[in-house]
């Protein structure tokens, strides 16, 4: 991606002295009013909904983009821009009223024409294939009906597309941007939408600045307020060092941080001026994923030896110091609905067993350096990591079960930290062993979808299994919670127990710690990650 941007936050560590010493303080004006500087860990790698993928990016998107539904605090869909909706007996047709008093940022109306061109838009052909193959992979047609009425027609009933329309991937892009933006796919400010603040400057590797838009008066009703944000304006500052935003946090250079460390926990709860809030995420857990497509993890016992090569618990305890939740499934803890809690303590964890499995798989020598070796090559695994999904300390996670697997069992696993460009040209090109993943998806079936399936967008365990295929359609054609729930613990056995295609290590959630005068910061209610900004205030 050529766009500025689409510019990777610049390499290093940026120091207070260049990136906080200039932050405006936070200023209370009338009404709430004022302005507030929120540090995060990752910078976006596009600004456009409908491309989004960076889940610590997901509290951007909602400043500047609404959905056609909204989720409650207990999961139920809400009217959001569709003041509500019908649905077929077959569960085919979808019929959406919407409200009529929403504009865009660029001054165009937000009608049913618009939701048209946005459905439309997003399973053109190459736009975004992962979206088009998995959440709008049944979407058959959308026609307008009435200036504020469409009709949405699906090929086959399928459970999760409702869940799609409250995501962050169906945000609602001004027709005029889809036609006219200069780079569609990395967003930028002519790509707009019609959320409570609007994107006017952004300077990769530094910061992000919002204005609020003064006509907002369409926020869902699980919003804490309606009428337009407290806040005038809002910057975000990108400052990747978990020590760097908790210095800028502590010294008042900022007002909000996100992603701090465990080592800072303390520090934030002793200090009577600072408030911490902390989250579970929904989806799928934080997991090593095998590529069975080439030796070395080809073979179970393999993949098997690896994950009881690695005690878990002590690895999280010494990187997250007892704040990270370990996982046991490819779904976490967060998505309660769907998570097999009896996979838990059945795997991993035992050197002898992982030592006997590589003896039993021909690994049986040594070289000079301890590594186990086979026909003259040594036992290595790489893990190709891009720099801009890291998060939460996982380049030090990936260091310490790298010297996990040597000690324990004579694995040779290689750690590699490299831009976007060069991950995908090594997961093009199948040179890697190891695939780290979570995602954020407030459904955990979209995730799943995206990762096993035969030729999904990211199955890069490179499985192929009919049976598989066949459990996560069938869940996903219908919206019966406890069947779909039995249907996913068949998949999670299969991908945990019975294949072992994955080491799951921990429930990624959010850290938001920010000073006391700072009110509104909440989490959304499915997903588990931050709100938008639309609710905080500086003072009561």
């Amino acid at each position: 991606m050529k766009s500025q941007w689409g510019v990777l936050a610049l390499a290093g560590v940026l120091t207070l002295a260049a990136c906080g010493s200039e932050a405006p303080a936070a200023t209370a004006g009338e009404g709430g009013g004022g302005s507030l500087v929120w540090a995060v860990e990752t910078q976006p790698i596009t600004f456009n909904p409908h491309q989004w993928g960076q889940n610590k990016a997901r509290l951007l998107v909602h400043n500047q983009f609404d959905n056609l539904i909204a989720r409650g605090k207990n999961g139920e869909f809400l009217p959001w821009l569709a003041k509500d909706w019908e649905v077929s007996k077959d569960g085919l047709t979808y019929t959406f009223r919407l409200r009529e008093d929403v504009t865009f940022h660029d001054g165009e109306k937000f009608d049913a024409a618009a939701v048209k061109a946005n459905l439309d838009r997003l399973v053109s052909e190459g736009y975004n294939p992962a979206v088009k193959a998995i959440q709008l992979r049944n979407f058959g047609s959308a026609e307008v009906t009435g200036p504020y009425a469409l009709k949405v027609t699906l090929k086959a009933p399928d459970g999760i597309f409702l869940d799609f329309l409250a995501s962050p991937l169906a945000g609602q892009v001004s027709p005029r941007s889809l036609k006219n933006a200069k780079d569609l796919k990395a967003g930028g400010v002519d790509v707009v939408g019609t959320g409570p603040f609007i994107l006017d400057r952004f300077t990769p590797g530094q910061e992000v600045h919002y204005k609020r838009n003064p006509d907002y008066n369409w926020a869902p009703p699980s919003a804490g307020h309606q009428g337009p944000a407290y806040l005038a304006e809002l910057t975000y500052r990108f400052l990747p060092e978990a020590a760097v935003r908790v210095g800028a946090l502590t010294s008042q250079q900022v007002q909000v941080i996100e992603g701090v460390p465990a080592t800072e926990v303390g520090l934030i709860k002793s200090d009577p001026a600072l408030k911490l809030e902390t989250s579970l995420n929904s989806g799928s857990a934080f997991s090593y994923y095998f590529n069975l497509s080439h030796a070395p993890f080809d073979d179970k016992r393999v993949r098997e030896a690896f994950r009881d090569a690695v005690d878990v618990d002590a690895v999280l305890n010494s990187v997250y110091q007892g704040t990270a939740k370990r996982a046991w499934s490819i779904i976490g803890q967060g998505s309660p609905a769907f998570y097999d809690a009896s996979l838990e303590n059945t795997f991993g964890g035992n050197p002898a067993r992982a030592n006997k499995l590589l003896d039993e798989a021909g690994w049986d020598k040594r070289d000079g350096e301890g590594f186990r070796v086979k026909d003259g090559k040594r036992l290595s695994v790489r893990s190709v990591s891009s720099a801009p999904y890291v998060r939460d300390r996982r380049d030090v996670l990936a260091q310490a079960i790298q010297a996990a697997v040597k000690q324990s069992a004579g694995i040779d696993f290689q750690v590699k930290l490299v831009d976007d460009g060069t991950a995908q040209k090594a997961y093009k090109e199948d040179q890697y062993e190891v695939f780290e993943n979570s995602r954020g998806d407030t459904d955990a079936g979209a995730a799943l979808n995206l990762i096993l399936p035969k030729g999904a967008a990211i199955n890069r365990t490179h499985v192929e299994s009919a049976e598989l295929d066949g459990l996560l359609a069938e869940a996903s054609a219908t919206s019966d919670q406890t069947e779909r729930k039995e249907l996913y613990a068949k998949v999670q056995k299969i991908v945990v127990t019975d294949e072992a295609l994955l080491l799951p290590l921990y429930v990624p959630a959010d850290q938001i710690a920010h000073g006391a005068g700072v009110t509104g910061v909440t989490f959304e209610p499915v997903s588990g990650t931050p709100n938008s900004a639309y609710d905080v205030r500086i003072g009561t």
